[in-house]
C-alpha cells in the first residue's frame, strides 16, 4: 500500500453525507458538526442524538443518488453497506471514510490533538485505531501548556518575515531563538526585568534584529523545540 498523505480539510458550508445511525455515526457526526460541514444522514434506524441534532435525516437505505454535491463521504454502517458506499463513491471520484472498515476507505479520520491554534493529527491508516488513541494521548501530555504563546509569537514572526523577505531557509532558527526568549522570563538571571519587556525582545528575536546567540529552552522542551527548527519546511 502505498503512503497516505496527511490532509487537512475546509469543510466548513460544504456537504457531507453520513451513512450510519449507531453509536460510531453519532461520534463521527459531532465531529464533522464542530467542522463546521453541511451534514446529511442517511440511515434507515437513528440514535436519539442523532435525532436531536437538527441536521437532516433520510430514514432508508443508502443510494448512489445521496452522493449528488457531496464533498466527502463517512459510512459507519455495516460492511457491505460500507461497500456500496465505496463502490458508488469512487465512480464519482468523491473521498470515504469507512469506519473501522479500512477496505472500503480512501480517507481516514486521525486521532487529533487539538490546542490553542494548533492542530495535531495522527493515524495508522485505519489499521491500528487503539494505537491512534494511545499516540493521541502521549502527544497530548507533552505538548507545552503554553504552545497557545508559541503560536503567537509564531503569527507575528510569520507577518514580518513575509514583509521583509526573510528566506525561508532562516525562519526556523529565528523562531527557536524567539521561543527561548518565552522562557528567559523564568530564568534567575532575568527575573528583575519587566515582562513586558521579554515580550518585546521575543518579537525582534523573530524578526531577526537581534544578534543574540541561540539559546537552550529548559527541561523537555528543548527536544521538543530543536526537532521542529530544521529549515526547508515553509513558515
Amino acid at each position: 500500500m502505498s503512503e497516505l498523505l496527511p490532509l487537512f480539510l475546509t469543510l466548513a458550508g460544504r456537504r457531507v453525507l453520513l451513512v450510519g445511525g449507531g453509536a460510531v455515526a453519532a461520534s463521527k457526526l459531532q465531529t464533522l458538526l464542530a467542522a463546521g460541514a453541511d451534514v446529511r444522514v442517511v440511515s434507515p434506524d437513528v440514535r436519539p442524538e442523532i435525532d436531536r441534532s437538527g441536521v437532516p435525516i433520510d430514514r432508508r437505505g443508502f443510494e448512489p443518488a445521496d452522493l449528488e454535491g457531496v464533498w466527502l463521504v463517512v459510512a459507519a454502517a455495516p460492511p457491505h453497506v460500507n461497500r456500496q458506499v465505496a463502490e458508488a463513491a469512487e465512480a464519482r471520484r468523491i473521498f470515504v471514510n469507512a469506519v473501522d472498515d479500512p477496505a472500503n476507505a480512501t480517507a481516514f479520520l486521525s486521532g487529533v490533538v487539538r490546542r490553542e491554534g494548533v492542530t495535531l493529527a495522527i493515524s495508522t491508516g485505519g489499521h491500528a485505531p487503539g494505537l491512534t488513541g494511545l499516540l493521541r494521548e502521549a502527544l497530548d501530555e507533552v505538548l507545552p501548556a503554553d504552545v497557545g504563546e508559541w503560536m503567537r509569537v509564531a503569527r507575528e514572526a510569520r507577518i514580518a518575515w513575509r514583509r521583509d523577505g526573510v528566506p525561508m531557509a532562516e525562519r526556523r532558527p529565528l523562531l527557536l531563538r524567539a521561543l527561548n526568549r518565552i522562557y528567559d522570563l523564568t530564568s534567575a538571571a532575568k527575573r528583575t526585568e519587566h515582562p513586558e519587556t521579554f515580550d518585546r525582545r521575543a518579537r525582534r528575536d523573530a524578526a531577526g534584529r537581534s544578534g543574540d546567540t541561540q539559546a537552550d529552552l529548559p527541561g523537555s522542551m528543548r527536544a521538543t523545540v530543536s526537532a521542529v527548527a530544521r529549515p526547508g519546511d515553509r513558515g
